[in-house]
């Protein structure tokens, strides 16, 4: 489903990527670790499109992404790929159904259609109270919450996520932990998280150690 062949990364003078393999299938979870510097954030940020490698190739079923114009890029980020950061990148202008509700106007589909979804969405996820609640009235937990859903309105291929319980609480982030695993098994999504949290690592099906700009 998703597959990437030696992909290589450099800054300046210094080569974060060496030359990457990584294959991900339909409906798996799977999550990288590694001490920081090892290139698990870069390696991130280039497989959900958001940089170009300097060498190698990544297909998304089937669909070699590096072919892809800017816009048609763009377009394809918009309908495949979710994301979710350390930090939530909530709008503050926005409430919590807005924001979730803004990659679906991007996107073109209906407003009706995207409302209600966005609806379902946060409800599933515990904030049918908070819907009307602009970021700075939501917790962090909360508002970590909305991301999720922002990052799954579109009905992505496959979700990455980058040190996601990075800035919670222990609570917090072991709710969040329970909350991919019942997204990946409820919607078949897969998900490809970036973590030193030990605890989440050990809950996905597989887990990936990368050192070096290398996959051990």
């Amino acid at each position: 489903m998703l597959k990437a062949e030696k992909i290589t990364r450099k800054f300046g003078e210094v080569q974060v990527l060496k030359g990457v393999d990584l294959t991900i299938q339909t409906g798996e979870i799977v999550s990288i670790v590694g001490s920081s510097g090892a290139g698990k954030s870069t390696l991130l940020h280039i497989l959900g499109t958001l940089d170009r490698p300097d060498s190698g190739k990544i297909w998304l079923n089937d669909q070699e992404i590096g072919l892809l114009s800017a816009k048609k890029l763009a377009a394809f980020r918009n309908q495949q790929i979710g994301f979710i950061f350390q930090f939530h990148h909530l709008l503050p202008e926005f409430d919590a159904l807005e924001n979730v509700s803004i990659p679906g106007w991007i996107a073109g589909t209906s407003k009706t259609a995207i409302k209600e979804r966005a609806h379902h969405l946060l409800d599933t996820l515990g904030l049918s109270h908070r819907m009307h609640h602009k970021p700075q009235e939501l917790s962090g937990g909360e508002q970590q919450r909305v991301a999720v859903a922002r990052a799954l309105i579109n009905q992505p291929q496959i979700v990455f996520a980058d040190e996601p319980t990075g800035n919670l609480d222990s609570q917090n982030a072991r709710e969040l932990h329970q909350l991919f695993l019942q997204l990946n098994k409820e919607t078949g999504t897969s998900f490809l998280i970036v973590t030193h949290n030990e605890e989440l690592a050990a809950l996905c099906g597989r887990t990936l150690h990368m050192k070096d700009g290398l996959m051990l």
